[in-house]
């Protein structure tokens, strides 16, 4: 008897490339805030500041791409899609704050912009895990 493979969907490449970019970015800005805090020069900031920036317009297109997708009429809506595009939307909301946290002068922004960074970095990640990791849609047995 003949079985097929369950059909998969997996994420769209071009979301995935943004998830990619901003998580490398969201890394850099964690590891630049690291070592302001460890340093204390101020170019560790302004380097985690920019990095920040840069990250949120990639995650701003992937979280605008992932609203789109999951109110398409054709998509399925389960519980994983649910929980990719909230946990885009948290990382989006708690980035905006860490990029405002990250105007701050000198040394004010540095409890508060090292712990968003890493929230922000780990929700990313999480994202990415769950947007590249297959979902079943069904399978012929």
């Amino acid at each position: 008897m003949a079985t097929t493979l369950p059909a998969r969907r997996t994420i769209h490449p071009v979301p995935a490339a943004l998830l990619a970019c901003s998580l490398s970015l969201f890394l850099g800005a964690w590891l630049s805030d690291w070592a302001y805090a460890k340093s204390f020069f101020v170019q560790w900031i302004n380097f985690a500041a920019w990095l920040n920036a840069g990250a949120m317009v990639f995650l701003g297109c992937a979280t605008l791409w992932a609203v789109i997708d999951f109110f398409r009429a054709d998509r399925r809506r389960d519980r994983g899609a649910a929980l990719y595009l909230l946990l885009l939307l948290v990382a989006f909301i708690l980035g905006f704050i860490g990029a405002f946290v990250h105007t701050k002068d000198t040394y004010a922004p540095m409890p508060e912009a090292l712990v968003l960074d890493v929230l922000v970095f780990l929700l990313v990640a999480a994202a990415t895990w769950l947007g590249f990791s297959t979902i079943r849609s069904g399978a012929a047995r």
